[in-house]
């Protein structure tokens, strides 16, 4: 008999299943150094806890995009382990900071599920949350993946989930103390306040990086993301390890701060759709279109809202004449995150 772990097929999901994920992972500074290393991230919250104090935090909070790796990578031997791909994201919120030394554990409550027309496999929806020791919400949201069948049993009820299209600018959670009326913009990096930016805008963060097979590997290892479409290249027709959505995210967030290094803090992620599959050998580049802006009840802090595409091609294109994503274009993430006003 089977010790092992061969992870959930579509059969094995049932809507309202609440799902406790293994192994608690503790993070501290280690984490930090090597987030630096993988991606170009720049924001200064994240890198100065002298920055943060002056932001009226007691230190440099984690990088937002932390907290989403690890209990993303928490999910992953139940949810998504027997993936073809990982299709989406809504009703994103970082609710708590992630502080040195916290410990992050994770739930996920199936919400949705639906066979596909070719009987082979299925799209199932979660409701995931991640919390600290103290049992504290740090992020909860919603994806949607698309799941191998073990067989060709008879498909379960359909349910589909009614999402939000966005999470609503007035249900953002602000981090307790922030104030940013006395932000150092010379130390950001740019003297761009919310109202600078106008709605329609387009930004090209100019720069690309091109992704290796070393550092994706060693980023789903640091994540605890098994996947095997990540790992095993034997697991794709092609023979292609596919790089982890995240990963991209990460790149496409760190390459924004040319042009949006104000952009401080995520606190929602709206939508998200990886568009095209990334390989290593991959140049990817980025663009963000300005959403809306808002103002929020902290001193000194607005929130903007922000379409963030990573992308093999050029700026501002991002789907053909029938509406199609272009095939250069990887990631279209729509996120709200904090900026001084």
């Amino acid at each position: 008999m089977t010790k092992t772990n061969a992870g959930r097929f579509f059969e094995d999901y049932r809507v309202g299943d609440v799902i406790t994920h293994a192994v608690p992972r503790t993070i501290k500074m280690g984490e930090r150094a090597l987030y630096h290393a993988l991606y170009p991230a720049r924001h200064a919250l994240h890198s100065a806890d002298t920055f943060a104090q002056s932001c009226g935090l007691p230190f440099s909070p984690l990088d937002d995009l932390v907290t989403f790796h690890t209990v993303f990578g928490k999910t992953v031997p139940d949810v998504s382990l027997n993936a073809v791909a990982n299709l989406g994201y809504a009703e994103g919120r970082w609710l708590t900071p992630l502080w040195p030394g916290d410990t992050i554990t994770a739930t996920s409550e199936v919400i949705g599920i639906k066979q596909n027309s070719n009987g082979k496999s299925g799209v199932v929806w979660v409701r995931t949350t991640g919390r600290n020791q103290y049992g504290e919400d740090l992020l909860s949201y919603v994806r949607w993946v698309m799941v191998r069948k073990r067989g060709d049993g008879p498909a379960p009820e359909t349910v589909i989930p009614k999402l939000m299209d966005a999470v609503a600018a007035d249900e953002l959670v602000i981090p307790a103390g922030l104030d940013f009326s006395a932000y150092d913009f010379d130390l950001a990096g740019e003297p761009h306040r919310l109202r600078d930016y106008a709605i329609g805008e387009v930004i090209d963060h100019v720069d690309g990086v091109t992704i290796e097979e070393a550092e994706h590997m060693l980023a789903s290892r640091l994540w605890q993301n098994t996947a095997k479409v990540h790992f095993d290249a034997t697991n794709r027709p092609d023979g292609k390890r596919l790089i982890y959505g995240g990963h991209v995210i990460s790149l496409a967030r760190a390459l924004s701060f040319n042009g949006l290094a104000n952009a401080q803090m995520i606190v929602a992620l709206n939508g998200g759709a990886h568009a095209n599959p990334c390989f290593a050998g991959d140049t990817v580049r980025a663009w963000s279109e300005v959403l809306d802006v808002a103002d929020t009840a902290a001193p000194g802090v607005g929130a903007i809202r922000l379409r963030l595409v990573a992308t093999k091609g050029a700026a501002d294109a991002l789907r053909d004449p029938e509406g199609k994503y272009l095939t250069d274009v990887l990631l279209d993430l729509d996120y709200w995150a904090l900026m001084p006003v």
